[in-house]
């Protein structure tokens, strides 16, 4: 009797691409037949734990049905397909197995990249407990392999700074893995399956803003386009570290961590590519500091490893009591760019109209949301996880963790100066102006504080303060200290302010902080 050709069933979720697959190459070397699959999972697109915010907004489920089929598409480059399915994955793999399990074919295997927080790994553990053949699991989201680490999980350094250092002077990154020109081929009388609709999966599509910093598609193939873009045919790269506070445009920074956070970039991909540049064109801070905060990603979801479900505590990884407040009010105005303060204010609203906000905005929306605001950093944490076209677990709670103090920073009271901030980074106001159109007749830096414009200022133009144009929620003392024009008499309207913030139960107004920024 003839024996039986061997399939492996290939579970990809967030690793969206051919290059540098471990999990496609594996089943490639060990099957007679590989079925590679993607489920669309109806958890991630419920509601967030605490809020119930929608948990993959508009923005994302694009970049995903977009990485979805260019995946598609690269597999049958190679003589396989993507078998597409919706529902979760220990329920249809289970099925799978049956559905082609016969007298000559037969499952013997399933391969997937295994994931470092726990909804990831509930899944991963209930399909071992529910399949009845072996699942070989392989680790591939960052740039250096946790067992290349000098140290284990467990003893992973409480601060980047000594985890960075001992690891770029003790661990090597791997090899990318050198992958197949034709895959071994799907079993027989498999349905590839459709990829669903907006419709179907329950998300409005999203229309494209003429503004976005990130315009581009999903895909492992619009992926590898940026790299070799942002790298050799533009030399962006070697000036990244120069420009990547920047806020407006598509090439301030390497827009690289959507494509990570899908996996249709590999890390390891990137590392190669930017040694490869250093051999050919230049070596210096700028590319060392795209290797940096790859490094940054790899901090955080080592950390999550280390440290499980208090990822997500309100107390955080240092179990750290705090006074957080919630506030529908509050919230609302910081999650709607209503804040009254134009540089939190403009980023909110870009976050809000493109997936996107830049890394140096995300810092201070947080900084404010958590330190001016005192309220719950997960309020902010579930609101970029529903929005934001790029979110990674790992590195959205963490840096949130980071922002509010109870996470990794050896400095818990960070805080950033909002109006500072704002003229650091946006000195004549063009950012503030593109997405706060309302204050577009302010002049200049100006535009930070239109509170402190005079009326006549104002009217010229074309502000009203509590009309066309709220005033602030809140005022920290310090702003002062970076605004040049002289007070408007706002004690009238003040005291107003202060009354309904008091019927709110919030008190607005803190002392000033000696780490202000």
């Amino acid at each position: 009797m003839a024996s039986k050709s061997r399939v492996i069933i290939c579970l990809l979720r967030n690793d969206l691409r051919y290059h540098d697959n471990e999990v496609l190459c594996w089943a490639h070397k060990n099957a007679d037949l590989v079925l590679p699959l993607y489920c669309f999972d109806p958890r991630h697109f419920r509601g967030t734990w605490h809020f119930g915010f929608p948990k993959t907004g508009p923005f994302r489920t694009k970049f995903l049905l977009e990485s979805v089929r260019d995946l598609r598409q690269k597999l049958q480059d190679v003589a396989s397909n993507l078998v597409v399915r919706c529902g979760k994955p220990e329920e249809i793999i289970p099925s799978l197995i049956t559905s082609i399990n016969n007298e000559s074919v037969k499952v013997e295997g399933i391969s997937l990249q295994k994931e470092p927080t726990k909804e990831e790994i509930d899944v991963e553990n209930a399909i071992e407990a529910r399949s009845s053949v072996p699942v070989q699991k392989f680790w591939g989201l960052t740039l250096y392999h946790p067992d290349d680490l000098p140290f284990s999980i467990k003893k992973v350094p409480n601060v980047y700074t000594e985890f960075r250092k001992n690891v770029e002077r003790h661990s090597g990154v791997r090899s990318t893995i050198k992958m197949p020109d034709r895959m071994k081929p799907l079993p027989d009388g498999i349905e590839p399956g459709n990829i669903p609709t907006f419709d179907e999966l329950g998300v409005k599509e999203p229309s494209q803003d003429s503004k976005s910093a990130f315009p581009f598609q999903g895909g492992e193939t619009s992926g590898l386009q940026r790299l070799q873009y942002y790298l050799f045919d533009t030399d962006y790269v070697a000036k990244y570290k120069e420009t990547r506070n920047g806020l407006i445009g598509q090439e301030y920074s390497t827009k690289f961590s959507t494509w990570l956070a899908h996996g249709c970039l590999s890390p390891r991909k990137i590392y190669e590519e930017i040694k490869k540049y250093e051999h050919q064109r230049t070596s210096n801070q700028s590319t060392y500091w795209v290797i940096f905060e790859l490094l940054w990603r790899d901090y955080f979801k080592f950390v999550a490893i280390k440290f499980g479900d208090r990822l997500f505590y309100l107390s955080g990884l240092l179990a750290k009591k705090v006074e957080w407040r919630q506030d529908e009010n509050l919230f609302r105005a910081w999650k709607e760019g209503k804040t009254g303060v134009p540089f939190v204010d403009a980023n909110m609203r870009e976050l809000a109209a493109t997936g996107f906000m830049s890394n140096r905005g995300r810092q201070n929306v947080a900084s404010f949301l958590t330190k001016d605001l005192k309220m719950d950093w997960r309020l902010g944490a579930e609101w970029f996880e529903y929005l934001l076209i790029d979110h990674d677990v790992c590195s959205n709670y963490g840096n949130w963790l980071y922002s509010a103090g109870v996470g990794n920073d050896p400095r818990q009271d960070r805080k950033f100066n909002m109006v500072k901030q704002g003229l650091d980074y946006d000195p004549k106001g063009d950012y503030v102006r593109q997405w706060v159109p309302e204050l577009s007749g302010v002049p200049g830096g100006d535009i930070h504080t239109p509170w402190r414009l005079s009326r006549a200022s104002l009217a010229h133009a074309s502000v009203s303060l509590g009309e066309t144009y709220p005033m602030p929620i809140v005022m920290a003392p310090e702003w002062d200290r970076h605004s040049t024009k002289p007070k408007r008499d706002l004690s009238s309207q003040k005291r107003q302010s202060n009354q309904r913030k008091q019927k709110r139960g919030i008190d607005f107004y803190f002392s000033s902080n000696s780490n202000n920024h």
